[in-house]
Order: C-alpha cells, then structure tokens, then sequence
C-alpha cells in the first residue's frame, strides 16, 4: 500500500489506514493462535517389556497403579491390543512409521538404521512439519541416519530432546551423560525432571537439547515418554540404595507373589513348548535366567511391580501439572508398550515369539474432549500399536502418509464403530545366536495360527565358548552385525514370500484357550479353520511386506570401522 502524504487531511487518511491495518495483523494473529491452540497437545507415553497384565486396571491386583487405572478410567482401555514384533527396536520403529518390520526394515540384526527419507514420515516429524512443537525423553531404541545412534538425527529432529539411545538402566546418570545433572538417580524420577521441564515455561534442564528457552504458547505440543521400564535392563540393576525411593527398597515385599499360570522352572520341563531344532533355548540371552526358579521370578516381578508404580506415580505428577497449567482439557495422552514378556510359562523367558504373552499390551487413549459417554470405556477390538501414528494424526487434523499401514482408531473411540481389522497379523524377524525362531501368526477374535521357519542360526552358547578360549570379547560374536548378515535379513523377510515352507505350524483356539496351551493343529475336525487362516496369512503378510524398498541405510560393524568408529550394541 502506498500513501502519498501531502497534507494534513492525506496524513489522517494514512494514519487511519495504518492502524486499520495493523488491527487487522492483530487480530489475524489472535486468529492463528487460537486455531493452533485449538489443535490438541499430546503426551505419547510408552514403556518397555510391559506384560498386559501389569496394572490393576488390566487385571494385576496386587500392583499399585490409581493413576493408571484413572486414566483409563477417563479414557479408553483396548484390551485386545497388540505389537507386530514382540522386540524392542522392530517394534519402535513399528510404532514410529506405522509400518510392519517387513516393510520398515529395521532390527537388531538387519544390519540398517532409519534413512532420513523413512524418518521424516515418523508421527513426530510429521507433526512437527505442521507446527506442533515436539520433544523426545527417555530412551530411544531406533538407530537414524547415517551412522546410525551417532549421526546426530535424532537429536537435532527434536524441539526439546533429554534422551539416551539404547538401554537408561535403573540409574540413567551412570551411562548417559545427558542425565548428569538431574537432581534425582533413578530412572522414572529422572525422566519426570525432563517431563516437568518440558511442560514449565521456562525449561532449565542441564543437559536437554533445545532450541528455543521456553515452549511457545502459540504452539500445540507433542512429547513423547519413553521408559526403559519395567525391563530387565532397569529392574536387573535396580540396587535397593538408600538414596532410593521406598517405593524401590520395600513395596510388596510384604507380598505373596503368585507364580503365572503354566509356569514350569527350568529343572521342571520334560517337553518344550516348541521343538529344539527350531526353538534353541540353551542359547537364550542368560538375561532371562530369572524366570528359571520361583524364587528368581518372585524378586523379578516384585522390581517390576515397583517400576510400575514408579512409571505410575510420573503420570499422576504429569496430570496435576497439566491441570496446574490449564493444558489439561486439551492434551490427549497415549499410553502403550512396546511388548510383553515371558515370566516362565511353559518354561519360556524373554519375548521375540508371536504368543499372546509377547505380543499383547496394554493401551489407553485419554481424549478430554472426548463426549462423556466416549469415556470409562473398554474396547476388545483387534488394534495395534501401528494404528496409534495414524490416530493421533487423525486427532490433530493431520493427513497421514501414504506409507502408514496402521488403521485410525478414532472411530472406535466415538463409539461409532467397534472394530477396524478382522485379522491381526504378527511376525517375529529376529533369528539370532540366541535361538528364537523366525514367525509369524495372523489371528481372529476366536483362532490363532503361526507358522516357523527352519532355524539355522549360529549357537551363542559355542561363540561364547569360543570367544573365552580365544580371549575374544563375547559382544564381538554376539551382538555385532556384518554386511554379509544384511543379505541373510533380507532372506528372512522376503523366503516366506517366495515359497519358503514353514517346519512347524500351530493353531490354537483364543476363547477357549486363552493361554495358547493346545496345539490344535493336527485336529482333524479343524481342517476347514486351518486352511482358511493360511489363507489370511498370505494376504496378510504380502501386505505386511508392502511394494516399497525399506527406506533404510548401511549400519553395520564393516560400515562403521570405515568410518573409524565401533558400534557399541544398544
């Protein structure tokens, strides 16, 4: 606009103008703060080994958790929720991407981390492309970028970032530098510092990545929590020191801890639950070894228990805090994990199979501008945890990517439809030294079916050996990938697509056998349900797997000595 300013009359025309104008800035301004604010904040809280059955709301009643079962209370509890690989860094990059592994492509043995391209459609980049200020606590198990842990992506991709890749242990400070200077040892409280931060308006954490002093009102947030609890990693070094919480020295250790259903000790066993030559569980990880007596489960659970208590108590704070600051009626919270876990049933520790106990978790959304009668519901829908990225965009009036294969919730939660999937489809890829097999299952609302693979992995227990007769580091055999296991991860994804046959084959009835106790798959009475589920599995993993070449990089141990640099296993 051009004013010509002659006289006194021509001045008053322009200066009118002038502050028509910029009332018109104002209140445009107004208009795109309020519209921002309109959007809905999101707090993505997700733990780490949590077994479905580890809250009280979720049927634990012996565990400590009001908060928890508040939430649900206010919200939504899926019970039939479930991952699509039962291990840590698949299943993160699952929830990430809303892809399968088979699509996405990373694992601890694929010998890849996350391209820059597969990272920018993650539901925090895409948020944060359109306008939502993010931030990242806790643990991260995806390697990004070139080089992986340390190409610095992850980091830089934040607005706010206090996080340790791989494992935070019990005591974070003492493995990651970034967590010095919290005022707290333990893991939860820690994480809290770095929540409470995030939340105040004036974010003074030392030691948090960020780029701007304060979080901008004008802005929605989206955080995600992220804890390596109650996992063995945290509850294995859990000390009982005297600067520990009481919740971490003596809770339910006045308790009597019931062992699982089906639990066998290890001296117990007669047959296996799988067949030796595929399952080899004389390797398994010696981290597992708690769930091979009574009494070692009993401590075990007792410190998971007492994590969750602690993850518990952090939400309970995190609430109050948001209310405090008048953000409660507009921040949505997410709460999930990234699998469960073995506790000895049929003799069995750790995760990475397609049984119940591993794949199904816990998962709440808590919308507070849900209608009242969309509340204090539960939900037996097929859901999973990749339909959480979809979802949440949904929530925000995001468009998802085009690359995303999880299902948007959102219609469940109005109550205006009750299921988004009539078959679930699980897989597990990661065949290591450590003996599990590779599989997968696809399953209904009543029948269950899985299907292994021929398992010709090296034995940890013989590089174990080896490696002690030859002076040689165990994690060297152990747990670094080479280039040439990149082609053999490659094998694993894509045989079962070209005719790779299965060795051993499963089918159990879910609602009359919960526990996936019988192996029904020899009943001749079953023909017709078992040819119709391996129909389902060829539909199902083909869509798994997708048409697009994984978005990953080069991230082996040869890839990083080029660099001059040793991957230290996460």
């Amino acid at each position: 606009m051009v004013f010509e300013i002659n006289s006194k009359a021509n001045r008053y025309r322009a200066l009118s103008s002038l502050t028509k104008l910029g009332a018109c800035l104002i209140l445009q301004m107004m208009v795109l703060s309020v519209a921002a604010q309109e959007q809905p904040n999101f707090i993505f809280i997700l733990t780490d080994d949590q077994q479905y059955g580890l809250m009280g709301c979720t049927g634990n009643e012996i565990v400590k958790t009001p908060n928890l079962d508040k939430l649900a209370a206010d919200g939504v509890l899926f019970t039939n929720a479930h991952v699509t690989s039962a291990i840590c860094t698949p299943s993160r990059a699952s929830i990430l991407t809303s892809q399968f592994e088979r699509k996405h492509g990373v694992n601890f043995n694929s010998g890849t981390s996350m391209s820059e391209e597969g990272w920018a459609n993650t539901y925090p980049m895409v948020m944060r492309e359109n306008g939502y200020y993010t931030g990242w606590i806790g643990k991260n198990h995806v390697p990004v970028g070139d080089g992986g842990y340390g190409s610095g992506i992850m980091e830089k991709s934040f607005d706010y970032w206090y996080a340790g890749h791989g494992h935070l242990r019990f005591y974070p400070k003492e493995v990651h530098d970034i967590f010095k200077e919290a005022k707290f040892d333990t893991q939860a409280e820690v994480i809290n510092e770095g929540v409470q931060d995030f939340l105040s308006n004036e974010q003074k954490m030392e030691g948090a990545v960020k780029f701007i002093d304060q979080r901008p009102s004008d802005k929605p947030f989206m955080l995600s929590v992220c804890f390596n609890l109650p996992h063995g990693a945290g509850t294995s070094s859990m000390e009982l020191r005297d600067s520990d919480d009481e919740i971490y020295r003596s809770l339910y250790r006045d308790q009597e801890i019931p062992l699982p259903e089906n639990y066998v000790a290890k001296a117990d066993i007669t047959t296996p639950k799988l067949p030796l030559e595929i399952h080899h569980t004389e390797d398994r990880q010696a981290s597992y070894d708690w769930v091979d007596t009574p009494e070692k489960y009993k401590e075990r659970t007792i410190r998971q228990m007492q994590a969750m208590t602690g993850i518990d108590r952090l939400v309970g704070l995190l609430r109050e805090t948001l209310k405090k600051q008048k953000l409660n009626k507009n921040t949505i919270i997410v709460f999930t994990s990234d699998h469960g876990l073995f506790g000895g049933q049929f003799g069995l520790g750790g995760k990475a199979l397609c049984y119940e106990v591993t794949t199904h978790v816990p998962m709440i959304i808590h919308n507070p501008k849900a209608k009242k009668q969309n509340r204090n519901k539960t939900s037996n829908a097929l859901v999973q945890t990749i339909d959480l990225a979809p979802t949440i965009l949904s929530l925000a009036g995001i468009t998802a990517p085009k690359s995303y294969q999880g299902k948007d919730l959102s219609s469940i939660l109005k109550q205006e439809e009750s299921t988004v999937r009539d078959y679930l489809y699980t897989e597990n890829l990661w065949s290591t030294s450590f003996g599990n097999p590779r599989c997968e299952a696809v399953q209904d609302m009543e029948w269950k079916y899985i299907r292994y693979y021929k398992n010709e992995s090296p034995s940890a227990t013989q590089q174990i050996a080896t490696a002690k007769a030859m002076n040689i580091p165990t994690k060297n055999l152990l747990y670094q990938v080479y280039d040439k296991q990149l082609a053999l991860y490659r094998s694993f994804v894509e045989g079962p697509l070209q005719g790779e046959p299965a060795v051993h084959e499963e089918l159990y009835n879910l609602k009359n056998d919960p526990q996936e106790v019988t192996n029904l798959i020899d009943e001749a009475s079953n023909r017709a349900v078992l040819q119709k589920m391996r129909e389902v599995w060829k539909k199902e993993i083909k869509f798994a797997r997708g048409n697009e070449v994984p978005k990953v990089l080069r991230y082996t141990a040869d890839s990083e000595a080029e660099r001059g640099v040793a991957i230290e296993p996460k």
